[in-house]
């Protein structure tokens, strides 16, 4: 059986351009109030872990800050290279970071440390490589995540399809609690001052089809979910999933999913 870090890589790699294309749009919602409990602006040295597609990067980029981000997978680096091509981009892993202790002036995580098997150690990381007086920002998803993994799992649940048989778990002492008071926690044990955490909620809007080829491709654990079916299964997911989306679609023909991120910050 292979750990949690290993399996994430699995799940991510090659899947790149899939992300971009459907996920990638969701996740670049919280960018801006990440940036903005992260201080970042002109001048700013800013290190973006585990900045996928390179949507953090640019943007805190567009503001002046001095960007360096770093990546699991080289898909994402890739495709972040041409997003933000000013920035300074490197394949690392959570929570082994190449850089000096206090080289940056503000380190940012967007939705990455719901997959990394040591979050804790992740969070430590990231203060380690800030200045003191630094801040350190991230977002992570609550449980429940939102409406988007609702339909998919009432699709998946009416399609008689069975769950992912061992999805990645993380080692019980190293998991935590995903509430505001959890998260917060981790950035306290990290040794991180004036920490506070607050939940950011947006509805995220996607045409039906844009937001079933995410989870087609395999993208994230509901992608693995629907892709690793039969052929068979996938058509009757697809066939719910279709019969569902009524539900959750605007005037404008496009699926209105509300969502909800949980945003900590302190200072180093």
């Amino acid at each position: 059986m292979l750990d949690f870090d290993a399996e994430e890589r699995q799940i991510w790699a090659g899947r790149a351009a899939a992300f971009r294309d459907s996920f990638a749009k969701l996740c670049a919602h919280t960018a801006p109030v990440l940036l903005d409990a992260a201080g970042a602006g002109p001048g700013v040295r800013l290190l973006d872990v585990g900045t996928g597609i390179g949507t953090v990067a640019a943007a805190a980029g567009a503001r002046g800050a001095q960007v360096t981000a770093v990546d699991a997978e080289p898909g994402m680096i890739e495709l972040a290279r041409h997003n933000a091509p000013e920035a300074d981009f490197r394949v690392a892993v959570l929570p082994d970071l190449p850089f000096a202790d206090g080289s940056f002036d503000a380190v940012v995580a967007n939705f990455v440390v719901n997959h990394v098997g040591r979050p804790a150690a992740a969070v430590t990381a990231m203060r380690a490589a800030t200045r003191p007086g630094g801040r350190v920002a991230a977002t992570i998803w609550p449980s429940p995540a939102g409406a988007g993994h609702e339909l998919f799992a009432r699709a998946v649940e009416a399609a008689g399809a069975p769950g992912l048989a061992d999805p990645p778990r993380l080692d019980p002492s190293e998991d935590f609690p995903r509430t505001p008071e959890g998260f917060a926690a981790l950035f306290t044990a990290a040794g991180l001052a004036d920490v506070s955490c607050e939940p950011v909620v947006w509805d995220h809007l996607a045409t039906p089809e844009e937001w079933w080829g995410g989870a087609a491709a395999g993208v994230g654990l509901i992608g693995q979910t629907v892709s690793r079916q039969t052929p068979e299964t996938i058509a009757r997911i697809k066939a719910a999933y279709d019969t569902l989306t009524p539900q959750y679609t605007g005037p404008d023909g496009r699926l209105a999913l509300r969502y909800q991120a949980l945003l900590a910050r302190g200072r180093a």
